[in-house]
């Protein structure tokens, strides 16, 4: 599997862009903020790929900023769950109020083609089995994406050492424990995890070292 990634400059946001292999199709996970478009192309354009779908893993604009450019860009759909796709139009509901007085004046669409997903949806793409994994706590409709049961997309739920935070609009430190303790422990030893900041980790070391999943063990 390729696997490269863009560190948007705002907020550190892992924007990933996958495939099975160099110049093959790929998937392009969380373009961040500020546009990124060019960048992702760049990489796109390198390891001669043909981007198929954009996955968004939640509605906050430090993993949506991008999305509308990429997704009409190569003229293919974004993915979000139901619950945070109005956000990628209207952030200010999913934001803090000192980074929504950020936005004054800033307009945001929805790309031309946006498709809701839920829990357990299926997604064919890359040959792969992808699977989507309502994990709600950072966002009432955060996702995570499992790839072939081997590589787990874990957004802003599942960090190398920590979790997502919970306290903005929307979140849920209940959720988040019971999103920890169903949907993130049950999970394979093995599972490679990219988080939406920070290094990537596996799920055998963050049940070992990660103290928010120690405590549910």
């Amino acid at each position: 599997m390729l696997i490269r990634s863009y560190v948007a400059p705002m907020f550190a946001t892992n924007c990933w862009i996958i495939a099975p292999e160099k110049g093959s199709e790929c998937i392009i996970v969380d373009p961040g903020m500020t546009d990124i478009s060019a960048e992702v192309e760049m990489i796109v354009a390198e390891e001669g790929l043909k981007p198929v779908a954009v996955l968004l893993t939640h509605g906050h604009l430090d993993h949506t900023f991008s999305v509308k450019p990429l997704a009409d860009g190569y003229g293919i759909s974004a993915y979000i769950h139901s619950e945070d796709r109005r956000f990628i139009a209207d952030p200010a509901g999913i934001h803090g109020p000192h980074f929504v007085d950020q936005l004054s004046g800033m307009l945001f669409e929805e790309p031309a083609k946006v498709e809701n997903l839920k829990d357990g949806s299926l997604l064919d793409f890359l040959g792969m089995k992808i699977r989507a994994i309502h994990a709600p706590g950072h966002t009432r409709g955060s996702l995570m994406f499992l790839l072939n049961e081997e590589t787990l997309i874990s957004g802003d739920v599942l960090f190398a050492g920590s979790i997502g935070r919970t306290d903005l609009p929307t979140g849920s430190a209940s959720d988040m424990r019971n999103t920890l303790k169903k949907k993130v422990l049950p999970l394979s030893d093995e599972i490679r995890v990219l988080p939406g900041h920070g290094d990537e980790t596996t799920i055998k070391y963050e049940r070992k070292t990660n103290p928010y999943l120690k405590e549910l063990a």
